[in-house]
Parts: structure tokens; sequence; C-alpha cells
């Protein structure tokens, strides 16, 4: 019996839902610690370029290209509680090894290890959620992982932040060590008789189709519907603008605050708390308003922020940082949310693996080129001056997702997803 059935209304009383939730969430909030002092070790205190910034999501993102649709088929195919324990410990180990990188040279590789097995943490996460919860809560569980998400963008740079105003960043990548053993230990908490699956009937079939023709299925699947279809299109032409400038605020922070590595994670927690103030928000909010407007005004929204950012000047002080930020948040979590609730509600449960591994394919794949062509424009015109311009061309997206919305998320289709409901 799936472990929702007695849930009741809310998820909070699914006790098995929440030791995952737990788990999740501890490793989310490690994960944040090592990104803010990955950053600073790496822009702050050993000086790199914007390009050798930029090699770092490269590096992260390789595995994902190559990994990403192999890894969502694993996750419908074997076991997702004993991949996700797996996940975390190798991910602690090499967190480990990450502490002593002497430099680039040791440090990309790590990443990329490390990076490689997040590729099977990901699907197996949002597949085992899926089995997990009833479909009316199916909101509500995205809300939640969003809010994780969200929340250790705040706890975690505050705190990381103070940690690196009085230790150095070895210790807050030690302490995400620690957190993804915590996360571990939480999954062992949990049973396999106690995580809910598709059902009998259908893993007994799953388990009887090779892999190669699991994994056709699941692209066909995806190229078949022209939802999803379009929703992964939108979200990869964003992330296209996006990536050209994710991994360069050290660089723009660098030159507006060089005497203050804590402003960057200024800028993140107030990041997290729009994004978490949205995301309350749109769990209120009628779901059968449908998805164009609410990925285009996110999209639209993180343009706004992106290019303001990009119009701050040398000494500023952190207010308007903040505000910027907040705004940030917005759309984040405005975007994110909407598209994760879009691919699980449009995704049969037992496809819900391969969907989202092909959409880490994907966004993986945008993660190669475009980093290392936004490294090399901040490299040849300045951080501001792009910033500027790609806030832009982001908000741009977001309005014409909000124009072409009725062609791209047809309105016959979001008013059935809502009688649906």
């Amino acid at each position: 019996m799936n472990a929702s059935s007695q849930a009741g209304t809310s998820l909070l009383k699914n006790k098995v839902f929440m030791r995952v939730y737990s788990a999740f969430a501890t490793a989310t909030f490690g994960d944040w610690f090592d990104a803010l002092a990955i950053q600073v070790l790496v822009g702050y205190r050993w000086q790199a370029s914007p390009l050798m910034l930029a090699l770092i999501p490269v590096s992260m993102a390789l595995p994902g290209i190559l990994l990403g649709s192999v890894a969502g088929v694993a996750a419908d195919r074997l076991n997702k509680l004993k991949l996700m324990r797996m996940c975390d410990l190798l991910t602690a180990l090499l967190t480990v090894l990450v502490l002593f990188a002497p430099g680039m040279v040791w440090l990309l590789p790590l990443l990329m290890l490390r990076a490689a097995i997040s590729t099977l943490n990901v699907p197996a996460q949002q597949s085992m959620t899926r089995s997990m919860v009833r479909e009316d809560q199916l909101l509500q569980a995205t809300s939640l992982n969003g809010i994780v998400n969200q929340g250790s963008k705040i706890a975690g740079p505050l705190l990381g932040g103070f940690a690196l105003s009085v230790l150095t960043p070895q210790w807050c990548i030690l302490i995400n060590a620690c957190l993804r053993g915590c996360s571990y230990l939480l999954l062992l908490t949990v049973k396999n008789s106690e995580v809910g699956q598709v059902s009998s009937d259908q893993g007994a079939k799953e388990e009887e189709v090779p892999l190669r023709t699991m994994w056709k299925e699941g692209w066909g699947f995806m190229l078949c519907s022209r939802l999803l279809l379009n929703c992964m299109l939108f979200g990869l032409v964003g992330a296209l603008a996006i990536q050209m400038i994710d991994f360069q605020f050290t660089s723009l922070f660098r030159m507006i605050a060089p005497s203050q590595e804590s402003m960057l994670g200024w800028l993140v927690a107030a990041s997290g708390v729009g994004a978490i103030f949205m995301i309350m928000v749109m769990n209120k909010m009628n779901r059968g308003t449908g998805y164009a407007w609410k990925l285009g005004a996110g999209y639209a929204l993180i343009g706004v922020s992106v290019g303001g950012l990009g119009l701050l000047q040398p000494g500023v002080s952190s207010l308007p940082v903040m505000l910027l930020g907040f705004v940030l948040g917005l759309g984040n979590g405005m975007f994110m949310i909407t598209f994760n609730y879009c691919l699980q509600k449009e995704t049969p449960p037992h496809m819900t693996g391969r969907v989202f591994g092909i959409q880490s394919t994907i966004l993986s794949g945008v993660m190669i080129g475009a980093p290392l062509l936004g490294g090399m424009l901040v490299q040849a015109a300045g951080p501001s001056r792009i910033f500027l311009n790609f806030g832009i061309v982001i908000a741009l997206i977001g309005v014409l997702g909000m124009m072409f919305g009725r062609v791209l998320w047809p309105k016959e289709k979001e008013k059935s997803d809502s009688s649906a409901e």
C-alpha cells in the first residue's frame, strides 16, 4: 500500500515522507555551505579568472550530459532508497577529498566525480516522492522540496558567511561532508517496505523491460508530449541566458565589493527569502491559472534582478544587493516550482525518473558552452555590462513566454489540469 494513503490531508502526517524529506533537507543545506565556500575559495582566495570560474559549472555539468537520462532509467528500474543512500555516502567521501584540493587541477576532477554521483540522486528522489504522495498532494510535495532548496539558500549562506568571517572555506566544505553523512544515517531509518511503489505489477513489468528500451520509452514519451516538450524547450532557452552569468557573480562582487567576501552570501540569502515567500504564495493560489504566465513572469523577475545587479557601482551598500536578491528569489521560486510541478503532474508515475533524468541531461548540456562563453564575455567586457545585457535578454524571454503562452501551453490543457485536481 502506498505510504501516503494513510497520511491524511497534510504531508506532514506522512512519517515516511518526512524522514526522506528531512534527509533531503540536510543534504541540500550542506550543499549551499559547500557552494558558497568553493566560490569564495576560488574567486577570492585563489583569485581565479572569470574563465577559470566558468570551468566549475562545466565540470559539474559534463556528468549530467553523459549520465543524466541513463540515471533516470536507473531511478525507475532500481531501488530508489538504496540509490539515495549510496549517493549520500559517496558524496560525503568525495567532499572530504575536495577539502584537501590544493588547486583547480585537483578541484575540477573531484567536482566532476561528485556531480556524476548526484545525477543518480535527483531522479531517484523525485521518483520516490512521486510514489509516496497522492496526486492531490503533488504541489504540496513540490512546494516543500522547493522550500528546502530556497530555505537552505538563507541559512546556508548566512551561517556560511559567518563561518567564513572567522574560519576558512575548508570548514564549510567539511560541514557539507558531515551533513551528507547525517542524510545517509536518516535514510537508514527508512525501510524498503515503508516506501510506496507505483504498483507491484508495474514494478514487475519494469524489471522485464531492457534498459535500452526504457531509455527509448522515456525520450519517446517526452518528444510526443507537446506540453512537456514545450516546457523543457522554454526552460532550455532561459537557462542558456542564465548560465552565461550564473557562476560570474563572484566576478561581479569582486569588483563592486572587493573587501566583503560575505556580500555574495547576503545576495543568496535574500534570494532564498524571496523564493520561500513566492513558494508560500503559489501554494495558496489557484492551480488552474496555467503554466504560461508563471513560467514567463518567473524569468521576467530574474531578468530584472540580474540587470539591476549590473547597474551597481563599487562600494555599494548591502541594502540594494539584498533587494535585488529578493526579486531574484521571487522569480526563481515562481519558475522552479511551476517547472517541477509541471514535470511531476504531466508525467505518469513509472516515467518520473526518466523524465527528470532527461531534464538533467538537457540542462547539463546548456552548462557546457554557456558558462565558458559567459566567462569569456565577462573577461573581455567586464561583469557589470554583461549582467545588464543578459538581464534584459532574460526578461524579454519571460515576456515572450507570457505573450505566446497559449501556443506553448494550450488553454484547453490547462483547464483539464485544473478540473483533474
